[in-house]
């Protein structure tokens, strides 16, 4: 038997005017604190569980982990973890990026952050003001080729591997058998 409380959660009125619905039933199990914190801090809980399954489902579908097919438990765990360093990246980076949104995105309100999809948009102008610790790439022209006037050397031969067993080796020289 588990023991837990059950809250009934009634509103009286929506914030855009609209009527309620239905009650809402909570189901807490944890301590027994009664009173009107626990009943707000169960409903703060509620909402933000919103936004919790939309980020599950966007960790799941977008990074495409419900299509990744890696060979370990632990690939799939390095894969998950390189995804949310990048997702962190990009919420880092959403206050050093210009908005470039799409034709059809609405145009965010002041002091709004901006979503990681935003931010990817805009990240790789933000990438290239930042640059790179890596040295400069070499060029992409071939080098100066063969000089002029030398030949082909040919490959050092490489000793005969012989079988050694029911057949006998043969002489290259005359093609015939061993004795």
């Amino acid at each position: 038997m588990v023991k837990g409380t059950v809250i009934q959660v009634a509103v009286e009125r929506l914030p855009d005017g609209r009527k309620p619905v239905k009650d809402l039933w909570l189901w807490h199990y944890g301590p027994q604190e009664a009173g009107a914190g626990l009943v707000d801090l169960l409903w703060k809980a509620y909402l933000r569980r919103f936004d919790q399954e939309h980020f599950h489902r966007f960790a799941k579908m977008y990074p495409g982990l419900d299509a990744a097919h890696l060979a370990s438990a632990e690939a799939t765990d390095r894969w998950a973890a390189l995804i949310l360093a990048a997702y962190t990246q990009l919420r880092l980076a959403s206050a050093l990026v210009d908005d470039l949104r799409r034709p059809w995105h609405k145009k965010p309100e002041p002091g709004h952050v901006l979503s990681p999809y935003r931010v990817r948009l805009g990240f790789r102008r933000l990438r290239a003001q930042l640059g790179t610790p890596a040295r400069t790439a070499k060029s992409s022209r071939p080098g100066p080729g063969r000089p002029r006037g030398s030949r082909n050397k040919p490959k050092a031969r490489q000793p005969v591997y012989r079988k050694s067993g029911n057949t006998p080796a043969t002489d290259s020289s005359t093609g015939k058998q061993d004795p």
